[in-house]
């Protein structure tokens, strides 16, 4: 795996690994929230989504960095196969974001699933409208 690859996989990792710390530990600072929806208003009713999503964000994050280490560490096949497989499924998930949500877009560039970039056009709540 070129050196190129492995920077991009780390640069996603630490992307990922941040955001999901954010959303996990630090959620309750109305800074972190407006940078994660844009709005200071805190939305009890998605603790439990948000906590997922955080750990959703944690474990790829961890996955990417834990590939990149095996392809160091003797293990090229298994560290090849960890980083390929989590891009694929970051390359999916933008993907499905964006076929669900066409107008969108911007959203499906960061991965997909993040809140900071498709809630500055319109609120959240209306994501099911066309």
């Amino acid at each position: 795996m070129n050196l190129v690859s492995q920077v991009l996989a780390l640069l996603a990792a630490l992307t990922h690994l941040v955001v999901g710390t954010l959303e996990r530990f630090f959620y309750d600072r109305t800074a972190v929230r407006v940078f994660r929806t844009t709005s200071p208003a805190d939305a009890p009713e998605v603790t439990l989504w948000r906590s997922g999503v955080a750990v959703y964000n944690l474990l790829l994050g961890l996955g990417l960095v834990a590939g990149v280490v095996a392809l160091h560490s003797g293990e090229p096949t298994a560290g090849r196969t960890l980083v390929l497989y989590l891009c694929a499924f970051l390359i999916a998930s933008a993907l499905a974001f964006a076929a669900s949500f066409p107008r969108l877009w911007r959203g499906a560039l960061g991965q997909g699933c993040r809140r900071p970039w498709h809630c500055r056009r319109q609120p959240c709540s209306d994501l099911s409208s066309p």
